[in-house]
Order: C-alpha cells, then structure tokens, then sequence
C-alpha cells in the first residue's frame, strides 16, 4: 500500500495494517535497551536527588541527574499471575509511560562540558553510564545539521532522541509507527520538565538534516534514526530561532566531512523481521536542505457553542518531584472510583496549559502547544460539575460544556479491548487534533511531529496526576472513528490522538523494587 493509504489504516482501520497471521515471539524479543560493545565508558552518579541544584555551571553530575530523571530504568517489576494469565511477568521500567514497557527510543549527546572529553555519547539506560561514540568537538557540523538557527557554542550539552523500530516493531507490528512517535514525546515531555527543574534552558528542533545527524552518532538508518534534538543552556538570552544561513546545503554534502562509524551493538533477537513501511515513511520524512521548511501557521478549530463554565483558581502545583515520577503508572483494570471536586481538575487543566508554551522550531514561540493540540474530557463524579462533556480552553481558564450525559458505557464500548474499567474513572481525557497531522507544512514528517506533541502535552497531565495522588492510562486502542463522533470531533476537522482515562486506584499485586541510590 502506498503512504498515505498506510496512515490512514494505520489511524482509522488499525486491523488492516497488521497481518492476520502475526505472531509475537516472545523468546526472540529485543532487549529495551540498546547495548554497544568494545566502547570507553564514564559512569555516572548513581544518586537520584530530590532537589536540583540549578548551578550557573553546570557539571557532568547535574547531566547525570538529568538522565537519570529522564530515562534510566528506575524499577523492576514482577506482576503475578492472574485470571488473565497464568504466568508471572517482569518488566524494567522507567519514569516514562511506554507502549508494552518496550521503550523504543534511545538517547544520544554532545557533551561540551568543562574538564570532560567533548564528544558523541550513547546513553546506556541500563547501566546509567555515556559510552563514547565519537570524541572531537563537532559544533559547526551539529549547527549546520541545524540549519545555523542555534549557537551551540552557547550550550553545554545537546540530546538527540532516537527511534530504534525493532524495539517494539516485534510486538506491534506496523502500528507501532505511532507508538514510537508517543512515545518519543512522553521522554521529551519529561526531559522539558528535568530541564526546567534544572535551570536549564532548552528548544526541541524537529526539523534538522536527518541523515547528517544520523552520520554524526554513527546510526544505521535502516534500524534506527532520530526524530528530535534538544540542546541543553543556561543562558537565558540565548537565540534559538536564527534565519537559516545556507538553504542549499545539503545532508551529502554535511556527512562527506566526518568518517562513517561502525560500532557493534547487542539486539539479543535473533531473528529480524522486516518493516518495510517504517523505513518508507522514514526515508519520505528526511528532510535534505532546509530549502522547505515552514512556520506552523494554523490552529486547531475550535467551537463557539455551548455554556462556559469557570473553574476554581488555582496556583502551580507544588509537589516533590521524585515522589510523582516513582508513583507514576497506568493502572488498567485497578481504577476504583472516589468522589473527585473540581479542584483537583483545576490544578490537571492548569499544569497542562503551562506546558504548552514550550521553546519549539514549530512556531518560535508564537503559538500555545495547545493551538495545535485540544483537550476535551468526559467526567463522572466530579463533585460540583454535571456529568458530560468539556473543554478545556487554556486562553482563559474556562470549561466549554459540549453535552451532557453519562457516557462511561460509551466510552468502553469504544475500546478495542477491555484492559481499562471506564466506570471507576472520573475523567477521561481525550486529546485531539487536526486530521490532516500538519501534512500541508512538514509533508510526512507531520504525522510523527503531532504524535511527538501529544506526548508532550499528555506527560505533564499524567505527572499532574501522580502528583495528586492518581494515576492516569494512556491509550491508544479505541475505536476512532467511533470517539471522533462520541467527542464531536469530526466537524471540526480534527480526529482522536490519544485517550487518557485519569482517577484513583488500587494498588496491583506486583513486586516492585527500585534500581538507583
């Protein structure tokens, strides 16, 4: 099938993209976790500090503290059996959500600290240690890559977030194009929030010569690339959106100046199958030159019917940040229903809206992540608020009431399977946005750009979550067509990206112990 019937399927008809006969092989599975052999390692502070210390140098301790809130594997897991299973089931997790705990993304640097080789790093996860890819400092070759909108010589550090599509590709299949892209903007919502905490300054470049950088970290773009770059400051008056310098340069031009690496990494899995339309919609998203690239200038429609209801004035919510991100899961079928007041939905609404306004090559700053990106929520039990639907407009603090009614057999109707229990959970949030997943601008790279945003956007709301003591599930499982009618979407010109059922729960029965100091 051609791209733009896949990603279609790949939205809508989700059964057509995977084949009938698919089976998972569990005893072949990749590790969640990319291993290089033979390579200098540096290892980093073991400790996970509960405050950050914001120094106005920042040292290889503070980037240690940055990787280990962002993407060390923070925990064992051991669920028991079940009446759904008769096995037990150990997973490495993270502070991140990730589809299956597969964790497809990897994480890459230049490190150009003081007294530390300048150089590209792998981000050994699972031994919380840099292995050294490529030492030399690569300044003008990364700014280029960049299209010169960004003077790295004012930044300490820049991480690249990659997507390794073997990782969950043997599980999901071709729908794992979107779980990578999700996926993806869960860890950057996370490293914005790390960052933030830090003191650091920092800007998600989506749009970067993408086989030049590939080059730089020595990747095979036939298993791995990367979908965004986060370079790390502390100047606060750093220019991050410069005019593109040199329009005609090109990736074969920018990669004939560095020699091609060719480290050896351990899969585990022996058996490789192939994905041909992830390396098809990879190779159509490349961008060649900076000759094309656009300014995001559109918004999400918005409706103008329907009452305004104001919620309770809240201030930013204060929590220890390392409590939240420990207690962060998604609880499935253990959701048990308490009466919930609108101003625990305050503080939800009011830390994801401050989210949005994040530094992004998208819009350069003129545009809320919430004009690309809409909320709506369907309630049950919310003390003071009629059960129905809302949403949330961020430009004023207001709740829009779409309709009223009781909709949790709606909503599990609408699952594809039964792995939530709808009826025990106040808020169900559906995040939204345009059906045409910004292809008039970006082309393909749309598609896996929005996704990265709902990450984002979502990744605050579920650490707001944790924070108050609840715990949201995201998902991606549901019948969309079916919540683009149920939610009012479709009028409107946008589509269902993610559903986030939010409430409390009861603890799982699991063995769970943490791996960090």
């Amino acid at each position: 099938m051609n791209l733009d019937e896949f990603l279609y399927k790949l939205h809508y008809e989700t059964d057509q993209i995977t084949p009938p006969d698919w089976q998972v092989n569990w005893e072949d599975a990749p590790l969640p976790y990319k291993l290089y052999e033979g390579l200098p390692v540096i290892h980093l502070d073991s400790g996970l500090p509960v405050s950050f210390s914001q120094k106005n140098k920042p040292t290889l301790t503070d980037l240690s503290h940055f990787l280990s809130y962002s993407y060390r594997i923070t925990q064992v897991s051991q669920t028991f059996p079940s009446m759904e299973t008769s096995e037990s089931w150990t997973t490495y997790r993270r502070f991140v959500p990730s589809g299956g705990a597969l964790y497809p993304n990897e994480l890459y640097l230049y490190v150009r600290l003081e007294d530390f080789p300048t150089g590209i790093y792998h981000y050994d996860a699972a031994h919380h240690r840099l292995v050294c890819l490529r030492e030399g400092n690569f300044d003008s070759y990364l700014e280029r890559s960049l299209g010169e909108r960004c003077d790295i010589t004012s930044c300490f550090a820049a991480v690249f977030v990659s997507t390794f599509f073997w990782k969950n590709f043997f599980k999901y299949n071709n729908f794992s194009y979107r779980l990578q892209s999700l996926d993806a903007g869960f860890l950057i919502g996370q490293m914005l929030e790390v960052g933030k905490r830090n003191g650091f300054e920092t800007c998600v470049y989506y749009h970067f010569l993408d086989s030049a950088i590939n080059h730089l970290l020595g990747l095979n773009e036939s298993e791995e690339s990367v979908y965004a770059i986060m370079p790390l400051a502390k100047d606060q008056n750093m220019k991050w959106f410069d005019t593109i310098a040199d329009q005609s340069l090109t990736t074969e031009q920018l990669s004939s100046e560095l020699k091609s690496l060719h480290h050896k990494h351990y899969v585990r899995s022996k058996e490789i199958r192939p994905y041909h339309m992830l390396l098809n919609l990879n190779s159509a998203c490349k961008l060649r030159s900076f000759s094309s690239i656009n300014v995001y200038n559109e918004d999400v429609q918005k409706d103008v019917d329907g009452p305004v209801l104001t919620l309770p004035l809240v201030e930013p919510l204060t929590y220890p940040f390392n409590t939240a991100c420990e207690k962060r899961y998604s609880p499935g079928l253990d959701f048990a229903l308490k009466p919930l007041t609108t101003e625990p939905l305050a503080y939800l609404l009011n830390e994801t809206a401050a989210t949005s306004f994040y530094r992004n090559d998208l819009d350069q700053n003129k545009k809320s992540l919430t004009s690309r990106i809409s909320i709506r929520f369907a309630t049950n039990s919310v003390v003071g608020l009629q059960n129905g639907m809302y949403e949330m407009d961020s430009s004023c603090f207001q709740l829009k009431q779409i309709k009223l009614g009781d909709f949790r057999t709606a909503l599990q109707d609408g699952l594809l399977s039964d792995f939530v229990n709808m009826p025990q959970i106040p808020l169900s949030f559906n995040i939204s946005g345009s059906k045409d997943h910004y292809r008039k601008m970006f082309g393909y790279r749309g598609h896996r750009i929005q996704h990265m945003e709902v990450g984002i956007l979502s990744h605050k709301l579920l650490l707001a979550a944790s924070a108050l003591h609840m715990n949201g599930h995201p998902i991606l499982g549901f019948d969309v067509p079916y919540y683009d009618e149920l939610f009012n979407l479709q009028q409107m010109g946008r589509t269902s990206l993610l559903q986030i059922p939010i409430g409390y729960y009861r603890p799982h029965p699991r063995l769970q112990g943490h791996l960090h100091s």
